[in-house]
């Protein structure tokens, strides 16, 4: 009899261990349980670590709660103001309620990559090619607000889009180059215009200074001599009075008080 009991109650034990090895389950720190009784939602989401289901009856699924990084392959469309381009992008989103991410949607996955795809292409014909290369930051808030609305019914949540690359055609690239080329030679020449107005007003106030203190005009003409003294150069320059050029202009000059005389038979 005490032989029979014992027996039973080995028996009983394994069939618990047995019941317990298939029941239990271990939910991963970064994941949620979503049980499904008899094909139907069973109770509330399973929280991280030990946990038990009925055998046969149940089964657990396993939700990722991490954020998952999306590319977006590039996707070609015109601008608004007609350029083809090429953009590519990346969506960074995650499952804030696993039950709505399991049973709403089939793959939340590729339903988060189809949206994400359809929006880039909207956002590239509502756009000028401008704010695709310039003001990216605020469709970067268009595109997430595009995508994160229909993901909200399947659990997701969208945390950050961005805009990877725009491709542009080899002829745009070239009318491009050359466009900024010309705007730097315009601002160049502008600079220079600008630089040659400011040197000729500091001129003229130079000149008409000089023109007050002669004295002033041969100290230049020394300041020349010893600025050229220093470039050790061979040529010599010799400063020439411009008293003396005057001079020369006329060397008949009569002298102030006399009268030049008359030629003969006059």
């Amino acid at each position: 009899m005490l032989q029979e009991l014992l027996t039973a109650a080995a028996a009983t034990g394994g069939a618990g261990v047995l019941y317990i090895a298939s029941a239990a389950r271990i939910v991963k720190q970064y994941e949620r349980g979503v049980v499904l009784r008899l094909g139907r939602l069973a109770g509330e989401v399973r929280q991280p670590g030990f946990t038990l289901i009925v055998p046969v009856v149940d089964r657990l699924h396993k939700v990722n709660m991490q954020i998952v990084t999306l590319p977006v392959p590039a996707q070609e469309g015109i601008t608004r103001d007609n350029v083809t381009v090429r953009v590519d992008a990346v969506v960074y989103f995650k499952v804030v309620d696993a039950a709505y991410a399991l049973i709403r949607v089939e793959d939340y996955k590729f339903a988060v990559s189809q949206m994400a795809q359809t929006s880039l292409r909207s956002i590239i014909g509502k756009s000028d090619l401008d704010d695709l290369l310039s003001n990216r930051e605020k469709l970067n808030q268009g595109l997430e607000l595009m995508i994160d609305s229909p993901a909200v019914g399947w659990g997701v949540q969208i945390d950050r889009v961005e805009i990877k690359d725009v491709s542009l055609p080899e002829t745009m690239k070239r009318s491009m180059a050359r466009q900024a080329e010309a705007d730097r030679e315009r601002r160049a020449r502008v600079i220079n215009a600008d630089a040659e107005r400011q040197a000729s007003k500091v001129l003229a106030e130079a000149a008409r200074e000089m023109s007050e203190t002669p004295a002033a005009l041969q100290l230049r003409l020394l300041q020349t001599v010893v600025a050229v003294a220093a470039e050790k150069n061979s040529t010599l320059v010799l400063p020439f009075p411009v008293e003396l050029l005057r001079f020369l202009e006329n060397p008949q000059r009569v002298p102030p008080g006399h009268t030049p005389e008359q030629p003969a038979g006059t």
